[in-house]
């Protein structure tokens, strides 16, 4: 194969991986959504190969799941997955803030840029506009992410934002969203971070994980809610179905009944 074939695929493989992650982000590729490699090619016009390195790259960032018979589908996170990855990423935003001369390398050239994405993510969010909040979300934290000087801790918050997302679109887009349900402190979290106060990078990554919290309490007591309706529903249509108690009339058409 000669470098340039090498090049288109590889670019290729990142268009896919990039289109897919874009669905799912979307929510126009829903939690559990099963697919395969045929599919997706036939659906893009490419070769089965940049396909499935591309679905493979998802698959490793943890937003899909693969089996090895069933093909591929968008993986579904539950309300305790989403409370691990917030309280995971407030543990390492707070850690690498405790020595921050060792760990962060803030670059005053790079803080306008992700200033703007805060103000255009929090008007998003103000204004109900879920696609570009996500867009400008994902890149104000990678944004700030390169000023994370160990490049795997960048990389992990990145992919537990993006798996962040993929939990919630779809209830937002089924629930609604307001600032019950969604976080505005990103300017406030980048001011601390650009004068280096470590106190309040902590305040403000504590309101943050509050405000998770908050979140997947409500989902957790409304799932108890929902799970216990079901139940009531169920053992009421069994005792309509099932057979008549020792005190039960039988009906007059019953062979049973005597004249």
């Amino acid at each position: 194969m000669s470098p340039s074939a090498g090049v288109t695929r590889s670019t290729l493989r990142q268009q896919i991986a990039d289109a897919l992650r874009d669905e799912v982000l979307a929510g126009r590729l829903p939690p559990g959504r099963e697919f395969t490699v045929k599919q997706i090619a036939e659906q893009y016009g490419v070769s089965a190969t940049p396909v499935r390195e591309a679905l493979f790259d998802l698959s490793a960032q943890g937003l899909l799941a693969s089996d090895q018979h069933r093909g591929f589908q968008v993986r579904e996170f539950t309300v305790a997955d989403y409370r691990a990855m917030a309280e995971a990423r407030a543990l390492v935003v707070e850690g690498l803030f405790r020595d921050p001369a060792e760990r962060v390398a803030v670059r005053p050239e790079g803080l306008a840029s992700i200033r703007r994405r805060a103000a255009e993510a929090v008007r998003a969010a103000k204004g109900g506009d879920l696609d570009v909040l996500i867009g400008y979300d994902l890149r104000f934290w990678r944004e700030l992410g390169q000023f994370v000087l160990n490049p795997y801790i960048a990389d992990f918050l990145t992919r537990l934002r993006v798996q962040a997302w993929v939990f919630a679109v779809h209830r937002l887009r089924r629930d609604g969203m307001d600032e019950n349900v969604l976080w505005f402190g990103h300017e406030e979290l980048v001011e601390a971070i650009a004068r280096g106060d470590r106190e309040q990078v902590h305040a403000e990554m504590r309101s943050y994980y509050g405000h998770a919290l908050a979140w997947a309490d409500r989902l957790e007591a409304r799932e108890a809610e929902g799970n216990a309706e079901a139940n009531a529903i169920g053992n009421a249509e069994g005792s309509a179905d099932g057979p008549p108690g020792p005190g039960s009339a039988i009906p007059p058409e019953s062979p049973g009944h005597c004249a």
